[in-house]
């Protein structure tokens, strides 16, 4: 994008209104020898019938013209949605004269007798503020982008993922969603909550890992007065106060086995029993759960259940990486970065070696690390634009190089094809982030067939 930028930049269309016919001549030769595409005018209404007829991405006038003065077209060029950048120039500045140029919105304002290469350097220098005014216009229309309860994306990935939530939202059944750490799979839960017709009930997300396992049946299912040592009330759980609503198990991996069983109960028959209570209660709640593990890969490990697990994922939803997006990337980066902009601020734009940076980093951590990348680097930036150095130091190291398909062979080396076939394996899971039905899916075989070929057994 870089390129791009420098060359837009060194063929900008410049404007040069000007009364004096050889000073005309000379700015022309000038600012066409420093590779830009110039035109002239010698009054305001001529000016302004050379930009209607061919927008300039510069115009620099003279102050006094006959007729209407430069101040004038200064006024009208900048109504337009992105104006042209402006220079004014006179032989009789004054500072009162500056100032109201200024205010009008002149980028510059210098004065005759003109010294070329300060003409070149205010030129480039307001060339590059249009081009930041065009970036942060190009973020707004990003953020009118799609918006779906939260979620921001327009990748074929993510609208795919947008109308599997259309679809499950009213199913009765379960939803397991799965996908990497960072990828936003409460946002997910919640969006099914808010399309479903439990949306005007409560949403109650529950963090698995952070509740102790010898409190995990009380938070979740309550107690009865003196259930054990300090439970001096009854105490409702949390399923019971997402009465008509939805649960979301948050990180269900994390789950104590001998839980997963109580879990299975509740999704079979729909009620629970409050610690040391010899009744079950109904409950009526939409259960979700999230994980960023290979379930199926615990369950071959002892770990998750394989009743609860094929309970579970009657109905799975993978939230994919944000490396897997395209250009959502861009899309998530105007959106944090109008989100962590000061209030009735303007909104900096990327600069081109900051977005280079960013389309580069593979973001282990995902949207939730590319959130903290920009929040900081908004609180670094100046008020126009955000550079490369205000983004966090991780992302200027050079990608950690990965090994290509061809490398799990070397040629003249004699390898058995088990051993390549396993290196080819471990290279398509080390880019997958260890997604193991990922890897499945890209190698075209079973995840049983994986396992078997990695060495775990399948049960």
């Amino acid at each position: 994008m870089s390129g791009v930028v420098h060359h837009n930049r060194a063929q900008a269309a410049v404007l040069i209104v000007e009364d004096d016919d050889a000073l005309r001549e000379l700015l022309a030769d000038e600012l066409g020898d420093a590779g830009h595409d110039v035109r002239t005018a010698g009054d305001v209404q001529e000016a302004l019938a050379a930009h209607r007829s061919r927008p300039a991405a510069l115009v620099v006038s003279d102050l006094r013209l006959p007729g209407q003065d430069g101040l004038a077209l200064l006024r009208e060029l900048k109504e337009a949605s992105i104006p042209p950048a402006f220079i004014m120039i006179t032989a009789f500045g004054t500072v009162e004269q500056a100032v109201e140029a200024l205010k009008v919105g002149a980028d510059d304002f210098l004065t005759k007798p003109l010294k070329l290469d300060h003409l070149r350097l205010a030129v480039e220098r307001a060339l590059e503020t249009r081009r930041l005014r065009e970036e942060v216009a190009h973020y707004r229309t990003l953020l009118g982008s799609e918006d779906f309860h939260g979620m921001i994306g327009r990748s074929t990935a993510m609208r795919r993922l947008f109308e599997q939530i259309r679809r499950v939202a009213n199913a009765q059944g379960p939803v397991l969603i799965t996908g990497e750490s960072g990828t936003g799979k409460e946002l997910v839960a919640r969006a099914i909550h808010e399309e479903s017709d439990r949306a005007g009930g409560p949403f109650v997300a529950i963090n698995c890992a952070g509740i102790p396992a010898e409190l995990m049946e009380s938070e979740l299912f309550g107690h009865v007065a003196g259930a054990f040592t300090g439970a001096r009330n009854a105490r409702d759980g949390l399923f019971a106060e997402a009465s008509r609503g939805t649960v979301l198990l948050d990180e269900i991996g994390e789950m104590p086995v001998e839980m997963q069983a109580k879990l299975l109960r509740v999704l079979e028959d729909g009620s629970v029993r409050p610690v040391g209570g010899n009744r079950e209660a109904r409950v009526d709640v939409r259960v979700l759960a999230a994980t960023n593990r290979d379930l199926e890969a615990e369950v071959t490990q002892g770990n998750f259940r394989e009743d609860l697990f094929y309970r579970l994922e009657t109905f799975t939803l993978e939230v994919p990486a944000l490396r897997e997006r395209g250009d959502d990337m861009e899309l998530l980066a105007a959106h944090f970065i109008a989100r962590f902009s000061p209030a009735g601020g303007d909104t900096p734009a990327l600069a081109p070696d900051a977005l280079e940076l960013l389309r580069a980093y593979r973001f282990p951590g995902n949207v939730r690390e590319l959130s903290n990348a920009l929040e900081r680097a908004v609180a670094f930036s100046n008020d126009d634009t955000i550079e490369a150095a205000a983004l966090p130091r991780r992302l200027h190291r050079a990608p950690a190089e990965t090994s290509e398909p061809h490398s799990v062979w070397t040629p003249g080396e004699l390898q058995p094809l088990a051993d390549i076939e396993l290196r080819y394996i471990r290279h398509v899971l080390e880019q997958l982030g260890g997604n193991k039905r990922r890897a499945a899916e890209v190698l075209g075989i079973g995840r049983r067939t994986l396992y078997r070929r990695l060495g775990v057994s399948d049960g």
